[in-house]
């Protein structure tokens, strides 16, 4: 059944079926691909279990719009239950927001600026009150990707910020508490909103994976 999986997905690829199409009968799908009817229902259940195909009962299959919420909720669902993949998620978290970084110094419109620009004030405010900053650095974050253009990027980064809030909550609070931690922190971000403010990409990229690599270091001390 794997094989006609794949010859459907190929049929989607080649343009040849498009979301909102009716797939042809089982008894076709059987005929035309040379396989059992028993195949055929076995490949459109898994399909439908992914979330590709919608069976309409009495009216036949159908090709599903796929949104990326639908792509990439069943990652996070993987990864929250592997709680030994920390030091992945911390790995895939660099990658993810050096070019980030790197795309929205290239790409931030004005109002993305100024977005990352409250977020960078909102810590400022939290570290002249002696407020935790975790709220504001999530929101600085969550601007540089918005900033990118990329929703894929926009959603990943979200589902893997989760984890790391879910899974790492106590090495975070210590994170925020450990003296000069905070003030540090502070002076990170704002060097990483001073070069996309000035559209230096490169720059960018090198203090953000500065940043995430002292974060990273912190993390592993408590783990």
């Amino acid at each position: 059944y794997e094989e006609i999986v794949e010859q459907i997905r190929l049929l989607v690829a080649e343009g040849q079926l498009k979301a909102g199409d009716r797939l042809p009968s089982e008894r076709d799908l059987a005929e035309r691909l040379q396989v059992s009817r028993a195949s055929v229902r076995e490949a459109l259940s898994a399909l439908e279990m992914m979330g590709l195909l919608e069976i309409r009962s009495g009216e036949g299959t159908y090709i599903k719009h796929v949104n990326i919420d639908s792509i990439v909720a069943p990652l996070a669902w993987v990864l929250s239950m592997e709680k030994d993949m920390v030091l992945e998620l911390l790995e895939v978290r660099k990658i993810l927001e050096t070019q980030a970084a790197m795309l929205a110094a290239e790409r931030a419109e004005p109002e993305e600026l100024k977005e990352i620009g409250e977020a960078l004030a909102g810590m400022k405010e939290d570290l002249d009150r002696n407020r935790l900053g975790d709220a504001s650095d999530h929101a600085f974050h969550y601007a540089v990707a918005r900033a990118t253009h990329n929703k894929i990027l926009v959603r990943l980064m979200n589902a893997i910020s989760d984890l790391m809030h879910q899974t790492l909550r106590a090495s975070r609070m210590k994170l925020f508490e450990s003296p000069g931690v905070p003030e540090r922190l502070y002076k990170e971000h704002e060097a990483i909103y001073r070069a996309i403010n000035a559209r230096m990409p490169t720059e960018a990229s090198n203090l953000m994976f500065y940043h995430l690599q002292g974060v990273e270091e912190e993390y592993l001390k408590d783990l």
